[in-house]
């Protein structure tokens, strides 16, 4: 029996790329279906995160002239993460697997059939990874490596070159409904979740159209949400660093009172303030740090909701 499918695509002031992408989602969808490798039941799921153009109205003329496009629309701009779990978590309870996608085409659809493939095999996540990086800029590139083996030194489980083109089913999502925290870096999430996983390859395109909602900034915001909401590391090489400064303060102030007691003052103001200013500056850097983790922990106590659906296209 062919597997129920839910193609979850966020989207975020995108009026200028759904029209040229929706269409070839939608055919790669009713190849799918012709071929039964999916069942008839699936669906395309735009998930509208409170755009400020037409996104929305594109979306419902797109539900309205087919039945295998549906779409839902949060209530504010969330962030994509939360998009994500909103249309995931919407799609749970009517289907058996679903695949999540950006909607500016750069994620190539032809490998969802091969992820559907790995998931009948047995697999329960499919990860789509990047066979190449020739798109990206040599910046990108660098950052993109450096920042993995970051998060892989500091304890968490990513895998490489994986943004969030990923293929889930059911039991995957059942698994992650249990996990309720606000700050979401789903990249590595799901491995914590566990199941049998594969990976496909695929080579990443050019936007389709428009331009790109996740500037420098938006990018280094989501790199320290992986970290912080991964790994306590950080805080230990706060510990340990602090340490070794005490121990080497320690030995400075021993070095001062024998040089003291000897009749050899210290003169000169220039060692104190060296002294002073390397310590202040681990210590707002520790400060700062530790701002991060609790400022988390503050947005986690107050239980808020990831995110809140206001219309849904077949309520209309």
């Amino acid at each position: 029996m062919s597997p129920v499918l839910y193609l979850i695509v966020p989207c975020y002031n995108e009026e200028a790329v759904l029209p040229v992408t929706a269409p070839v989602f939608l055919e790669k969808l009713m190849g799918m279906i012709q071929r039964e490798k999916i069942a008839p039941e699936s669906r395309i799921l735009f998930v509208d995160d409170g755009s400020r153009d037409e996104t929305w109205s594109i979306i419902s003329a797109l539900a309205r002239q087919d039945a295998h496009v549906l779409g839902i629309s949060q209530s504010r701009n969330r962030g994509h993460q939360n998009a994500l779990v909103a249309g995931l978590m919407e799609a749970r309870e009517r289907c058996d697997i679903t695949i999540t996608m950006d909607c500016d085409g750069q994620d190539d659809p032809e490998v969802m059939e091969a992820m559907v493939e790995k998931y009948l095999a047995g697999n329960d996540v499919v990860y789509g990874v990047r066979s190449d990086r020739d798109t990206d800029t040599a910046f990108k590139r660098s950052t993109a490596r450096w920042y993995y083996r970051l998060l892989r030194w500091l304890g968490a489980e990513v895998v490489y070159d994986h943004a969030d083109y990923r293929l889930l089913s059911r039991p995957v999502l059942d698994a992650l409904a249990d996990y309720h925290e606000v700050n979401l870096f789903l990249r590595g999430l799901i491995p914590l979740v566990g199941f049998r996983s594969d990976a496909v390859p695929y080579s990443r395109k050019a936007r389709a159209a428009g331009e790109t909602h996740y500037p420098l900034g938006k990018m280094v915001a989501l790199a320290l949400d992986g970290v912080t909401s991964l790994s306590v590391k950080p805080l230990r090489l706060i510990m340990g660093f602090g340490a070794v400064v005490a121990l080497v303060s320690f030995i400075g102030v021993i070095w001062a009172l024998i040089r003291a007691f000897s009749g050899h003052t210290v003169a000169g103001w220039a060692s104190t303030t060296c002294i002073v200013c390397f310590v202040s500056g681990v210590q707002l850097i520790s400060l700062g740090i530790l701002g991060e983790y609790i400022g988390k922990i503050y947005l986690e106590t107050k239980g808020r909701p990831r995110y809140i659906i206001s219309r849904r296209t077949w309520e209309e």
